[in-house]
C-alpha cells in the first residue's frame, strides 16, 4: 500500500445592492467569505459560468451577498434541478389543502395510465423511485412542452422501467406525471398552483415555470424548467428553514415539512452515487420529495439538505448551523473536467471553514505574505516552546484538528495552509519559491526564532527541506509518511520535452474529470485491503473536495529540493533531534532519513497507515509528546 501511495503521489503531485429578504436582516460582520468568493470567481474567470451570485444566510441575517461576472440583483436565471424543491413544495400545499395525497396512484388520476406506471403513487414520482424512465429516450423529442397535458400524452407510452419502489432513478419525467395529477385535483394550471401556493405567499416575483424553454438541459416543466432570481430562492429557503412559516404566516404545514425531508428511498435499489461522491457518505436514506438528504444525524434526520442542479445553481440548508445559502449560476461551458453538478455542493463546507474560523476561542489568525507576494493563511494557540503543524498534498491546515488544540495544553501551536492550498494564495507556473522559504518566512513574521516542525507526507518533505536549508531554526524536526521526496529539485527545471509530457498528463487528467480524478486519490487514501477506513472517509474527503486542484493541473515550480536534500543532507552535520514517524501498516517502507542521519529514530503510530495523525490521534498524539519529552528531559539534564 505504502508503495502504491508513494507513487500515486508522485504522479498526483508531477457589494452591491440587497433587496430585503423577510424574516433576514443583512449585517456587517467579522467573517471572511475571501475563500468562498475566490472559488466561485475562479469558476466564472475559468469560463465555466458567464456570471454567478451567492447568498449566505445564518440565524435569520444575510451574513454574506455577492454577485460574480455578469450578474447583478435583478438577474434571472434557469435553476434547473434547483427547480425540483420548489416543484415537491408545491405538491405539499395541494396535499395540505386535502385535495391530494402522497398515497394517491397515478391510476386515480390519470386512468389512461393501465401499466404498471399508474401503480405509482404521487409519494414515488416525487423521490425518482416510480419506475419511470428519466427522460425521453433517444430519437424522441425533449420535454419541452408547455402544458402538463400534453407532456404527459407523450409519457403515457413508454415502457416502465422496473416496477414502483423497486429502484431510485433520477430524472424529471415522473415529477410531470405529479403536477398533471396536482392540476386536475385543483382544477389551475401549474404556472397558477405554484403562484398561488409558493410564489405569491413567498414573494418570488421573478421565479416561474412557464413558458417552458426548449433549451436543453432547462426542461422539463417541473424538474429542471424553473426561472428565477437570488432573493427568490432566499425566500423559499427561509420558509424551509423555518419549517414552513414565512413573515409569521404559513405556507406549508410541518407535517408538509416532516415528508419532504423524510427518507423517501426506503428499501428502492440505491445506485447513485451524487451523495458518495459529494459527502463520502455511503448510503440509501439519500432523496426526501425533491431534495436531497446529502446528511443525515444519527436518528436519520436530515440535516443538511439541498436540490443541486447540473446548471451549477445549488440550494442549500445546513440544520446544524442554522445556515441556508443559494448559489445562482447557469453553467457556460463544461471543460477542464469542471462538473457543475459536483462542483456546487462543495459550498457548504467552505461556509461551516467560514464559521468554524470566526468562532475560534484563544485562537490568533491572519495571513501573512511571502517576499514574492503569496499569501499564506495561518492560526496559532496556545503557550510555550512554539510547534508548527504543516499539513499534506490536497490537505489543508484543518488536517490537524485532532492536534491542534490537543498539543497547545503544553505549546504555542502554530497550522498554516500551504501556498496552493486551502486559504492561502495559488501560486503561478512562472513562480520561483521554496515551500521551506514560505515556512521561513512565516516564522520570521510571527517572531520565531525556533520551533518544533511536524509534517506528514508533502508536509514532511517540506520538514526534510527546512532542516537541510535551516537547521539553525530547529528544535526538532518530526516527519510523518514522508522523509525525502524522489523528484527533480529547483536546479532542474522542467525541459521542454518534459513541460510537453506534462501537459498531455494534465489533458488525461481533466478529461477523466476533476471529480473523478480526486475520487480515485481519496479512494488511495482511504482504503486498506480494498476495505476503507472508515475514520478517514469524511475528514480525508472535505478536504480533498475542496482542494483547488491547481497542482495536478500545471506545471508546478520546483517547491521543494526534492532529491537534492539527500546530497545536502549528507555533507552537513546535523544535530537536530530527528523523528520519523510511521504507521503501523507502512512499517516495512523504507524511510531515507534513517541512513542519511544516523542520529534519526523512527517511532511507530500502533494501528494507522499514511495519514496517521487521522486515523489514530491519540497514539499519534502521544509519540509527538513523548518525543518532545524526551527532547526535554535531555535538555534539563544539561542544565
Amino acid at each position: 500500500m505504502r508503495t502504491g501511495l508513494i507513487i500515486f503521489i508522485l504522479w498526483f503531485c508531477s457589494l452591491c445592492r440587497f433587496s430585503l429578504l423577510a424574516q433576514v436582516k443583512i449585517e456587517k460582520n467579522g467573517y471572511d467569505f475571501s475563500y468562498l468568493d475566490r472559488k466561485i470567481a475562479g469558476w466564472v474567470d475559468s469560463g465555466y459560468y458567464k456570471g454567478a451570485s451567492v447568498i449566505v444566510v445564518k440565524d435569520d441575517r444575510v451574513i454574506h451577498k455577492h454577485y460574480f461576472g455578469n450578474y447583478g440583483p435583478e438577474t434571472v436565471a434557469y435553476i434547473a434541478s434547483a427547480g425540483k424543491w420548489l416543484s415537491a413544495a408545491t405538491i405539499a400545499a395541494v396535499v395540505d389543502e386535502g385535495k391530494l395525497s402522497w398515497d394517491d396512484k397515478v391510476s386515480k388520476w390519470l386512468p389512461e395510465f393501465k401499466d404498471q406506471k399508474g401503480e405509482a403513487t404521487l409519494r414515488q414520482l416525487f423521490s425518482h423511485t416510480a419506475g419511470y424512465p428519466d427522460y425521453q429516450p433517444a430519437g424522441r423529442r425533449a420535454d419541452n412542452y408547455q402544458t402538463l397535458k400534453e407532456s404527459i400524452s407523450h409519457i403515457v407510452d413508454l415502457p416502465a422501467d422496473t416496477l414502483a419502489g423497486a429502484k431510485f432513478k433520477y430524472g424529471g419525467l415522473a415529477m410531470q406525471v405529479a403536477g398533471r395529477m396536482a392540476e386536475i385535483a385543483t382544477g389551475k394550471d401549474w404556472e397558477t398552483i405554484f403562484q398561488e401556493k409558493i410564489a405569491g405567499p413567498l414573494g418570488m416575483k421573478l421565479t416561474h415555470f412557464t413558458p417552458v424553454s426548449d433549451v436543453g438541459g432547462q426542461n422539463p416543466m417541473l424538474g429542471g424548467g424553473a426561472r428565477g432570481g437570488l432573493d427568490d430562492y432566499a425566500h423559499f429557503l427561509s420558509m424551509i428553514m423555518h419549517k414552513g412559516v414565512y413573515q409569521g404566516k404559513r405556507v406549508l404545514s410541518l407535517k408538509a415539512i416532516r415528508e419532504m425531508q423524510a427518507d423517501q428511498v426506503g428499501k428502492a435499489e440505491m445506485n447513485d452515487p451524487y451523495v458518495a461522491n459529494t459527502r463520502a457518505s455511503v448510503r440509501t436514506d439519500v432523496y426526501g420529495l425533491g431534495e436531497w438528504r446529502e446528511e443525515v444525524d444519527a436518528d436519520g434526520n436530515a440535516t443538511l439538505i439541498s436540490s443541486p442542479s447540473w446548471a451549477g445553481a445549488y440550494p442549500w440548508i445546513d440544520k446544524k448551523n442554522n445556515v441556508y445559502g443559494f448559489m445562482l449560476a447557469r453553467v457556460a461551458e463544461m471543460k477542464n473536467g469542471f462538473n457543475s453538478f459536483l462542483g456546487s455542493p462543495v459550498l457548504p463546507l467552505l461556509v461551516r471553514d467560514v464559521l468554524a474560523r470566526a468562532n475560534l476561542k484563544n485562537t490568533r489568525h491572519g495571513y501573512i505574505k511571502t517576499s514574492d507576494g503569496a499569501t499564506l493563511y495561518y492560526e496559532e494557540t496556545g503557550k510555550g516552546e512554539p510547534l508548527i503543524l504543516l499539513h499534506g498534498h490536497s490537505f489543508d491546515c484543518t488536517e490537524w484538528d485532532p492536534q491542534f488544540f490537543a498539543l497547545a495544553k503544553k505549546y504555542r501551536v502554530i497550522r498554516y495552509d500551504l501556498r496552493g492550498y486551502g486559504w492561502s494564495s495559488m501560486p503561478s507556473e512562472s513562480q520561483k519559491a521554496l515551500h521551506a522559504d514560505d515556512l521561513k518566512s512565516l516564522m520570521d513574521q510571527l517572531h520565531i526564532a525556533r520551533a518544533h516542525i511536524v509534517g506528514l507526507s508533502l508536509g514532511g518533505f517540506i520538514v526534510t527541506d527546512f532542516l537541510t536549508l535551516y537547521p539553525g531554526r530547529l528544535l526538532s524536526a518530526t516527519m510523518a509518511s514522508g522523509d525525502i521526496f524522489d523528484v527533480p529539485g529547483p536546479s532542474k527545471p522542467w525541459t521542454n520535452s518534459e513541460a510537453v509530457a506534462q501537459r498531455e498528463k494534465i489533458k488525461i487528467w481533466q478529461a477523466r474529470g476533476v471529480q473523478k480524478s480526486k475520487q480515485e486519490w481519496f479512494n488511495a487514501l482511504t482504503k486498506r485491503g480494498g476495505k476503507n477506513i472508515e475514520s478517514l472517509r469524511v475528514p480525508v474527503w472535505n478536504m480533498i473536495y475542496k482542494w483547488e486542484a491547481w497542482q495536478p493541473q500545471h506545471l508546478e515550480p520546483r517547491f521543494l529540493l526534492g532529491n537534492e536534500a539527500e546530497s545536502r543532507l549528507i555533507s552537513q552535520k546535523i544535530d537536530v533531534p530527528v523523528m520519523v514517524l510511521t504507521g503501523e501498516f507502512d512499517a516495512n517502507h523504507p524511510d531515507k532519513l534513517l541512513t542519511i542521519l544516523p542520529g534519526a529514530k523512527q517511532v511507530i503510530v500502533p494501528h494507522a497507515g499514511h495519514v496517521s495523525n487521522l486515523e489514530n490521534p491519540n497514539g499519534f498524539n502521544q509519540k509527538i509528546l513523548d518525543f518532545l519529552n524526551t527532547i526535554k528531559l535531555k535538555k534539563d539534564e544539561k542544565n
